[in-house]
């Protein structure tokens, strides 16, 4: 079971501005690369602390929000700001791809 807040589409406009950063993955329980990112994503999160927000969006749960985003396969991580969408990574990457992703947005 993922630590990460999951948000559904009642509370995902919200969510995604509650930081100046916030990374989204897109993903479902069933998908083997989705469950490699989870302790990932939760590594960064803990390691971040409250600069960054990690949340989770289940593509099954949520098409409406899968499809909004385009998002096609799984694990797809979108980053936004300020609630807009800024950059995506398709597929699974190592932790470093993800921190570097988000370092070049958030202000030091």
């Amino acid at each position: 079971m993922s630590s990460l807040r999951k948000v559904d589409p009642a509370a995902f406009d919200t969510a995604v501005r509650e930081k100046e950063v916030v990374l989204v993955d897109f993903g479902a329980e069933w998908c083997p690369p989705c469950k490699v990112l989870s302790p990932i994503l939760e590594e960064l999160q803990i390691e971040e602390g409250e600069r960054l927000s990690i949340l989770k969006v289940d593509c099954d749960e949520s098409p409406e929000l899968a499809g909004r985003f385009g998002v096609m396969s799984m694990p797809t991580v979108i980053l936004f700001q300020n609630g807009e969408p800024i950059d995506k990574l398709v597929g699974l990457r190592s932790k470093d791809v993800y921190r570097a992703a988000y370092g070049r947005y958030m202000v030091k």
